[in-house]
């Protein structure tokens, strides 16, 4: 008798952002039918390509970390080659010289060395700064990087007696571009779990990776590609508006582009969508067993993040890829970093991404005044006028960008409560923040879970106890 093969099961993955990529392809690879739903014509979620005036650009500039092992892990898996892709740069603060900021590039050194002779080269430092952030390390090493109970990070700070100065130019813009909250209301806990992984693991691990490609070139376009190639779909343009528990136990999807073609019964789903719409969609779903709708029962608050376009002459540049700069808000000082994105891509000579994150004062500007603000202050900074008067600005603001990662918040674990229907996304249970790390490792787990869920362990037979 032939050997009968069971066909595939059939996963739909709602939202294709780096979340719900990361869980196709984990999928994918494991031999399920996979089919990833986006609403959007752009795959990517809030991590995606934009084009502004004939460029391919972000919705947002971003840094991603050495220490980003699941992110860096699927990339890999979907055949990006990361030394193209990717720029890796040494842990750094470096601000405009002969401003009031500081100086302060890792060696090619090992941890913890690397840390040490970069504190004792540092400039723009005094000497109770460089003891203050020598002491912060020693303590937290001593720690493990834990806290018995959460608590801000600027209440941490203040325990480890960290000077002003260090605070306002290491710590705090370290805190906000890895959190995306202001430090009097941000996890301690999650600060120091980041620290753990970058600071106070091998040196590669606090390198800093900036992308030479845009975002969606960088992991989701491929990871489409990957899902096809192994047997899958990926639909774009297409919205689930809700979802029904069949009696067979398959789930059916009602979709608004009826045009499309494809099956509508599934074995199992993963809703990796923002919060709200994942919550909207929970509350749509129907069974016909006596189990309500699940609710994801979390308090959060949102924070946005802007960035700000500035073309200027293509012969302009910056001496490095990327500078932080010192804030004010009363003096209308928003900007927090600087990339020169002409060194990160040869058709963008001449074109800066200046990032203002937390940004909630700067969102309220129209966007020509913060632009006009934004100039001025990259002139003043870098001692050249014209960076006064770009040739085109565009700015781009993502108003709920993440959520505010304040302590002790309660986040939704990836298990719904339902057989076969799991969640997705960066707001997930886990050691990081709203991060592209967050959502890869949320993507994953969450179908590595439905897939124990779909494959329950035998029970041994009673003969054989």
């Amino acid at each position: 008798m032939a050997n009968l093969v069971k066909p595939a099961k059939k996963i739909a993955v709602i939202g294709a952002g780096w979340a719900g990529c990361s869980a196709a392809v984990t999928l994918a690879a494991q031999g399920y039918q996979v089919c990833l739903i986006e609403a959007s014509r752009t795959l990517g979620g809030r991590a995606r390509k934009v084009a502004i005036h004939d460029y391919v650009l972000d919705n947002g500039q971003h840094i991603l970390l050495g220490a980003y092992g699941a992110s860096l892990g699927m990339m890999r898996k979907v055949g990006i080659d990361l030394e193209k892709t990717l720029l890796r740069l040494p842990l750094q603060m470096c601000y405009p010289s002969g401003g009031q900021g500081m100086h302060f590039v890792a060696p090619k050194l090992p941890a913890p060395l690397h840390l040490l002779i970069a504190l004792i080269r540092a400039s723009g430092l005094s000497r109770d700064d460089k003891l203050s952030l020598a002491r912060f390390s020693t303590t937290a090493r001593w720690m493990g990087w834990q806290l018995h109970q959460d608590c801000s990070v600027s209440e941490l700070l203040q325990r480890f007696e960290q000077t002003e100065r260090l605070c306002k130019l290491m710590w705090i813009p370290l805190c906000i571009a890895a959190l995306n909250t202001p430090p009097e209301r941000a996890s301690a806990k999650i600060f120091l779990n980041v620290l753990r992984d970058s600071l106070g693991a091998n040196r590669a691990a606090s390198d800093m990776l900036l992308p030479r490609v845009d975002l969606s070139a960088l992991m989701p376009a491929a990871a489409a590609v990957f899902v096809q190639q192994h047997g899958g779909e990926v639909l774009t343009g297409v919205s689930v508006k809700k979802m029904t528990r069949l009696p067979d136990q398959h789930w059916e999807l009602e979709t608004s582009n009826q045009s499309q073609t494809h099956s509508s019964k599934w074995n199992a789903v993963i809703i990796a969508t923002d919060l709200d719409h994942a919550q909207r969609l929970l509350d749509n779903t129907s069974t016909t067993e006596i189990i309500s709708a699940p609710k994801i029962d979390t308090d959060f608050c949102y924070e946005p993040i802007t960035t700000c376009y500035l073309q200027y002459s293509k012969e302009l540049s910056l001496p490095r890829p990327f500078f932080a700069l010192i804030d004010d808000v009363p003096t209308k000082r928003w900007g927090q970093f600087i990339f020169d994105r002409g060194q990160l891509h040869q058709d963008q000579q001449g074109l800066m991404a200046v990032v203002v994150s937390a940004s909630t004062q700067a969102i309220e500007l129209i966007h020509s005044e913060l632009a006009h603000d934004i100039a001025q202050q990259l002139a003043k900074d870098f001692n050249t006028p014209e960076l006064a008067t770009p040739i085109w600005h565009q700015v781009i603001s993502e108003k709920r960008a993440t959520f505010s990662c304040t302590p002790g918040l309660k986040r939704p674990i990836n298990q719904t409560g339902i057989a076969g229907l799991f969640i997705a996304g960066d707001y997930t249970d886990g050691d990081y923040p709203a991060t592209l790390e967050a959502a890869v490792r949320s993507g994953v787990k969450a179908a590595e879970e439905l897939i124990a869920d779909l494959n329950p362990p035998a029970r041994p037979h009673p003969e054989s106890c």
